[in-house]
């Protein structure tokens, strides 16, 4: 099920995506669900168009927790090696936006990249989650743009402000619940120029592992993303420019880059 968050004549909720194709066009519709869709859930039976709304970033995680070099060519393409263990930061709930939405050009970097990646999507409050049972705590799958300062974040050495600046953290345009991403297609073009294109069986380490990492240390919370790493062929992203991550199975994320003003 695609579970998309929309707002229409000024009110939030979340629907159920119905009807066929997955970049947000056509004939789709959203059956709004009663509540929050980490529990069980109704959905009412009032339905909308998709075009008649605005897409929301489809969650407003606690916290979204990125995983850094989990794709060897990546690593080496920036001249790094694959660390020993999973190299984990935050992005503040203040960088995540929605489809659709600008990605400002931060005033403090000259260098910004894009990041296509796999966001996995946490569904309920969970700690030291043992291998056997991750599965029982996602919620689902969506696309992300690790938006990053690239020479803030060589200038720093600590990622905090190169990965967490305003708008840098798009995620959308819905959570697919149900898929198997172990081998999914992760595309990012940039004005329609094919810039990335990589297969989550290409990471270093799993989704398993990761959630098993992440949670030794911290509570997951219902809502709270983990970004799973970008495959090789990140680059520059200029004011004006549109750039769009594509996962297979999932849909279709699109920004645009302007002037932070």
């Amino acid at each position: 099920m695609r579970i998309a968050r929309f707002s229409i004549d000024g009110n939030v909720a979340f629907g159920a995506v119905e009807g066929d194709g997955n970049t947000g066009s056509g004939d789709l519709v959203l059956d709004i669900i009663k509540g929050i869709p980490y529990t069980d859930f109704e959905l009412s039976g009032t339905k909308v168009p998709l075009s008649k709304v605005r897409l929301l970033p489809p969650v407003l995680p606690n916290k979204v927790v990125g995983i850094g070099r989990n794709y060897a060519e990546h690593a080496a393409e920036l001249g790094n090696e694959v660390p020993d263990v999973p190299v984990a930061f935050f992005k503040p709930t203040t960088s995540v936006t929605g489809p659709g939405d600008a990605i400002e050009y931060p005033s403090f970097s000259s260098e910004l990249h894009h990041e296509a990646e796999l966001a996995v999507v946490i569904g309920r409050m969970c700690r030291e989650v043992p291998r056997e049972r991750v599965k029982d705590v996602i919620f689902g799958y969506t696309c992300a743009n690790d938006v990053t300062a690239r020479d803030v974040q060589r200038r720093e050495k600590q990622w905090a402000r190169a990965k967490g600046f305003d708008t840098s953290c798009p995620l959308g345009p819905w959570v697919e619940t149900d898929l198997d991403p172990s081998d999914l297609a992760i595309q990012c073009t940039v004005n329609g120029q094919q810039r990335q294109l990589g297969r989550t069986s290409d990471m270093v380490r799993s989704i398993e592992d990761l959630i098993v990492h992440v949670s030794e240390a911290m509570t997951l919370l219902p809502g709270d993303v983990i970004l799973t790493g970008t495959p090789a062929g990140v680059g520059p992203l200029n004011v004006g420019d549109e750039v769009a991550v594509t996962i297979e199975g999932i849909g279709t994320l699109t920004n645009k880059v302007v002037k932070r003003g």
